[in-house]
């Protein structure tokens, strides 16, 4: 059974330490960053060495959204931030649809030919043109219309193997601090936080497999972030909409998260929230203490939830670089890039 733990790494290959830490059985998964990436070959690599440390094999992630958020870049297809996508629907909406679900397709497919599982994407936040961290990630700021191109993106996805994980709930659009740097408070009532999350409800009922949660307070629902809130995971997210997927914190490293405590107590908190997944990344200290001192309870239907996310399939880069649609998609990107 997988737990709950996703973890990074500081290089391009396992340390002996890092592989005592994903054999460990709280760890779940780990994530991938642009350090961790010289060239496809090594890449490749790095994955099956994570994927032979212990069985069930780790979850493997990333965080590849297209635009200023794709963290292997060389020897891969050029995203387009999902802006672009939104600039084509006010253009052509059927073509934007169609177009989504390729770049979702061609996203997914390249990371699970190099054996990644799955990426935190996409992202359903609003754009509301306050943002300092969302921005051009976001498709657009008419929750329809982000609703529609995420679906389609998650389509894309589906097809490639790829469980999609819609961030960041319940809507960051709206706030203008970055939460790797502080704590944003929304200050809007209840009735307009209710606009931002229509696209990950629409998700939601059409099966989505994972969320995940902003660092950000919702004054009018919570005192604390969403991510270590039980109104937002249990209420909101488990009982209001049936939600069967993965919940997963942000990183808990991020300032955003820093008033719940020492990375042992956040850790805690966000599990004891609803969490299924939470993320400790660029502080190996805080994965050291977090072994030492936290020993949450075994749960298998979180380890069921977290299994789902695992990707189905899989392509190697040459017989993916042989199918048609790849050099068709990845033409379609260079283009989408002019609607940036």
């Amino acid at each position: 059974m997988l737990g709950p733990l996703m973890i990074d790494v500081e290089g391009v290959a396992l340390s002996e330490r890092e592989r005592r830490w994903i054999a460990d059985p709280r760890v779940g998964g780990v994530i991938l960053f642009s350090r961790n990436f010289q060239h496809r070959e090594q890449l490749t690599a790095l994955v099956a060495e994570i994927a032979t440390v212990k069985r069930p094999k780790p979850l493997i992630a990333v965080d590849h959204e297209g635009g200023r958020v794709q963290r292997f870049r060389e020897g891969f297809s050029r995203i387009p931030p999902m802006r672009a996508l939104g600039r084509r629907y006010e253009a052509d909406a059927a073509a934007a649809l169609e177009e989504a679900v390729e770049m979702g397709w061609l996203l997914a497919a390249e990371l699970r030919a190099v054996g990644v599982d799955f990426s935190f994407a996409p992202v359903l936040d609003l754009d509301r043109g306050v943002s300092e961290v969302i921005g051009d990630r976001a498709f657009h700021g008419d929750p329809r219309v982000v609703a529609a191109l995420g679906a389609a993106v998650r389509r894309g996805m589906q097809a490639a193997g790829m469980a999609a994980v819609g961030k960041h709930f319940p809507g960051h659009g709206a706030v203008a601090p970055d939460s790797h740097q502080s704590l944003p408070v929304d200050e809007r009532a209840l009735e307009a936080v209710e606009e931002d999350i229509q696209p990950f409800a629409h998700l939601i009922r059409n099966g989505l497999e994972g969320v995940m949660l902003a660092h950000v307070v919702y004054r009018h629902a919570d005192t604390l972030p969403a991510g270590f809130s039980p109104y937002w995971i249990k209420t909101v997210l488990r009982e209001r909409f049936g939600f069967q997927g993965a919940v997963i914190s942000d990183d808990l490293s991020m300032a955003g998260a820093a008033v719940m405590g020492a990375m042992p107590a956040r850790v805690e908190a966000a599990l004891g929230a609803g969490c299924d997944l939470v993320l400790v990344c660029n502080d190996p200290d805080a994965v050291a203490a977090v072994l030492r001192r936290v020993r949450p309870e075994a749960d298998p239907a979180r380890g069921v939830r977290l299994a789902h996310l695992h990707g189905r399939g899989r392509l190697d880069w040459g017989r993916l670089t042989r199918d048609p649609r790849h050099a068709r998609a990845a033409a379609l990107a260079e283009r989408l890039w002019e609607w940036a």
